[in-house]
């Protein structure tokens, strides 16, 4: 029997399925402490509804385990002693099943995956535990509803490790290993979840097209293959439905799609005039995946979050929009889950950072994101609240990936005491040993590229330091003092306070 029959989760959601914006925990043991499998335990509380699934006689037998990947495939495997099997053990298996070569099994990682919540897994994980306490990781780390949580089921998924070098990357010539980068990248390209203009979308389109379907297609023979596959095989979701409602999408759709496959008509061409009529399948892969790269949150893991809407007016209720949060090893990407384009984009040596936790009932865990900016032609200091249960593992997500960038570039990580980090100080303590920041960033711009920041539609907190104090700007209110960073390879989280929280 299949995987879903043993315990009833991972063969039960395909990674197709649509997800939901965020949710991606990657390193959640980090949160969690060092054993072997640190996650909250398995309870017979309320929230734990998911009993003894299988018997110990039969995990100890051999089982059939489906593992997912991108492109609607799978990889079957027979596990014995399936309640204790680790990531590293299945890795081996599907590493053989699929022919990686040792050079590049790094560039891979297990994940479990549903429309709630996307953990990657660790080598000593064992998926069948971490399974049994998928309910209790909902209750703690979504806003999803108890029935929400009853019915969702994960998936085991072997895809992108979030932390692989993406000059690494470049390096592969496996056509195997190419096209699984290739599918994810696609995936998250056709979902909106990598959100780019439309030089980059229609050339990436045409490129999937010449992938599939060679580089010799002539007009009549393109619109034929383009009709058949639909235009969403090739081009974003939301780019091909258009928006303004249902009534001027049904009377726009002919004239807009013929325009779209005008314009995946004019970059293939491009293509086989460039490639010729058979370009070797690895040139066309390193092609897209090269494209996909100048997204500065390709590679991204994804967190979901809400953040406050600028008022319209002052009688307006406050409301919040969703967002998606993407951290990868360079900075933090804020991006609007319905308009599909970044509203913040912050390199690590751009920011500082911090959580916190409710103080009563009904508050939300909060992200804070601080970044210099400008009020009125003068410069300013901003911060940015992103409401979020996974607040906790993106800050301690961020200062993993500080360290891991620090100590690759000889930085100051490895001089950090034993596992304390430099967001761990006493308040302040670094910046008043180096005599407050050294040196202010890079002001953000405001740009009409959706992968640009959009820094004047975020309702930000603004304040100054003129060097004695801190003051916040409009609404006047007192705040206290704020850690900064002293050098871009020197870190330290944002001190949140209660007049600031409370704004």
């Amino acid at each position: 029997m299949y995987l879903a029959a043993v315990f009833t989760t991972l063969a039960g959601s395909h990674p197709e399925r649509k997800q939901r914006a965020g949710g991606s925990l990657p390193e959640l043991a980090e949160m969690e402490g060092g054993d072997d499998c640190s996650f909250p335990p398995d309870s017979s509380d309320d929230h734990s509804q998911r009993g003894s699934v299988a018997s110990s006689a039969t995990l100890s037998r051999a089982q059939d385990v489906l593992v997912y990947l991108f492109g609607e495939s799978a990889v079957h495997l027979s596990v014995e002693g399936l309640g204790s099997v680790t990531v590293q053990e299945l890795g081996r298996s599907v590493r053989e099943a699929l022919h990686i070569p040792e050079s590049v099994q790094d560039a891979f990682a297990f994940w479990l995956c549903s429309p709630l919540l996307e953990l990657q897994l660790k080598a000593r994980h064992q998926p069948y535990k971490l399974c049994r306490q998928w309910q209790d990781l909902l209750y703690r780390f979504t806003e999803a509803s108890e029935e929400d949580i009853s019915q969702d089921e994960p998936c085991l998924q072997y895809r992108r490790n979030v932390f692989y070098l993406k000059s690494k990357e470049l390096q592969i010539e496996d056509e195997g290993v190419l096209r699984l980068l290739y599918e994810e990248a696609r995936s998250n390209i056709l979902t909106g979840r990598y959100p780019c203009d439309p030089e980059h979308w229609t050339g990436l389109g045409a490129l999937s097209l010449a992938l599939e379907d060679g580089t010799g297609l002539d007009s009549q023979q393109f619109t034929t293959t383009v009709r058949e596959k639909k235009l969403s095989s090739f081009l974003p979701a939301h780019v091909v439905m258009g928006s303004g409602g249902l009534l001027s999408t049904l009377r726009g759709k002919s004239s807009r799609h013929a325009g779209l496959e005008q314009k995946l008509l004019e970059e293939y061409r491009k293509i086989s005039t460039s490639a010729g009529n058979s370009p070797e399948p690895t040139q066309l892969l390193h092609q897209y995946l090269n494209t996909c790269h100048s997204l500065p949150y390709y590679g991204c893991a994804f967190f979901f979050g809400e953040i406050d809407k600028p008022a319209q007016g002052i009688l307006q209720r406050a409301k919040r929009k969703a967002v998606n949060v993407g951290i990868c090893l360079e900075g933090v990407y804020v991006m609007d889950v319905k308009e599909k384009h970044v509203l913040l984009g912050l390199r690590f040596s751009e920011l500082s950072w911090d959580h916190s936790y409710p103080e009563e009932e009904g508050d939300s865990h909060i992200l804070w994101l601080e970044f210099d900016g400008e009020e009125d032609g003068t410069p300013v200091n901003k911060l940015l609240k992103i409401y979020s249960k996974q607040a906790e593992l993106m800050s301690g997500f961020i200062e993993f990936c500080v360290e891991l960038k620090s100590a690759s570039e000889g930085g100051a990580a490895a001089e950090v005491d034993g596992d304390v980090s430099l967001s761990q100080q006493p308040a302040g303590q670094e910046g008043r040993n180096k005599n407050g920041r050294g040196g202010r960033r890079g002001m953000l711009h405001r740009q009409g590229s959706v992968v640009c920041s959009r820094v004047h539609s975020l309702n930000t907190i603004s304040y100054v330091d003129n060097g004695k104090e801190i003051k916040r700007l409009k609404p006047k209110r007192a705040a206290s003092f704020f850690t900064r960073q002293a050098s871009a390879t020197t870190y330290s989280a944002v001190q949140v306070t209660e007049s600031l929280e409370q704004g």
